[in-house]
């Protein structure tokens, strides 16, 4: 049951020498998304083998650092005989920009593209075994963030209770398992709490994309196992993550702290600081006492399994 986050780009508005412009890839059950897709992002793709195979692209908003890779991504997918649909998420009030762009290569596409806007605390995809859900951030243009919430998975079976009390190997096993009741051939009811420990809780990344910290992101993703934050700037710059609607390594750390997150990870710093990132690392370690990374290109995260 793979939960695998791959960066692409982890720079701020401008890419640098390390770093491309933002895009997350992300693999969960064999499902395969792109959250962001900055200028370069293709290219990204090849270098870190994640292939072209995604279903839906989620935008968190429409500055050119996020979606300038969308264009070409589109063509290149095209040229590889793709057939399959894509879906395309963008922010509320976006949705004519974003088909704008897309309609600069629709000519001869030979695939289905379908662009919809996202509301505020809305599940926006959602299967057997997981939703993505919208959550308010707060940027200088109309923006979202995106929380992926894997569904709960079923309680650890144990066969050697199974077996002690009677129960035959073989589809009993997986019946009880599945939650439903038998009856053995001496009219011996088992239920599946005597064999089936508690549901065991699923995981929870998300993903802010540029914001200024807010009390919506502590409340959409406390307890989650993972949070992407914004971490363009240092303490130093305050004022200037307020007037570009950026958040500081020390605010991301604080907005963590709140939310009680297991991982914190910083990105998106500002091309100041490039060749010495490792300060906003720095900051955010005197709040945030848990796991804590800098982003940067190439970077994989696996989220294990809870029990």
């Amino acid at each position: 049951m793979t939960l695998r986050i791959t960066f692409l780009g982890t720079s701020g508005s401008v890419p640098t020498t390390e770093r491309n412009s933002s895009g997350i890839f992300i693999n969960i059950h064999g499902d395969k998304f792109l959250f962001d897709v900055g200028e370069g992002t293709q290219r990204q793709m090849m270098n870190y083998g994640t292939g072209f195979g995604i279903q839906d692209v989620f935008l968190t908003h429409v500055h050119g650092d996020h979606i300038f890779g969308l264009l070409g991504l589109i063509q290149t997918m095209n040229f590889n005989g793709r057939e399959e649909p894509l879906f395309i998420y963008t922010p509320p009030g976006t949705k004519q920009y974003v088909g704008d762009l897309v309609s600069l290569c629709d000519d001869g596409i030979d695939y289905s593209i379908t662009i919809s806007e996202t509301p505020p605390n809305t599940t926006v995809k959602k299967t057997s075994e997981y939703e993505v859900r919208t959550f308010k951030t707060d940027h200088k243009t109309r923006s979202t963030g995106y929380a992926l919430i894997e569904s709960q998975r079923k309680g650890r079976f144990f066969r050697d209770k199974a077996e002690k009390l009677g129960v035959p190997v073989g589809k009993d096993f997986s019946t009880l398992h599945e939650g439903t009741p038998i009856i053995l051939k001496d009219g011996t009811k088992i239920s599946p709490e005597q064999v089936v420990g508690p549901s065991r809780p699923g995981r929870k990344i998300a993903y802010t994309g540029d914001t200024r910290p807010t009390k919506s992101t502590i409340e959409a993703v406390s307890g989650f196992d993972l949070l992407i934050h914004d971490s363009t700037f240092t303490d130093e710059y305050k004022k200037r993550a307020e007037l570009t609607g950026h958040s500081t390594a020390l605010e991301a750390a604080n907005i963590a702290v709140e939310a009680d997150v297991t991982h914190l990870v910083l990105t998106h710093p500002s091309s100041r600081f490039s060749g010495n990132s490792n300060i906003l690392l720095n900051e955010a370690k005197t709040i945030f006492k848990k796991e804590l990374t800098l982003a940067y290109d190439g970077l994989e995260i696996e989220i294990p399994l809870s029990d």
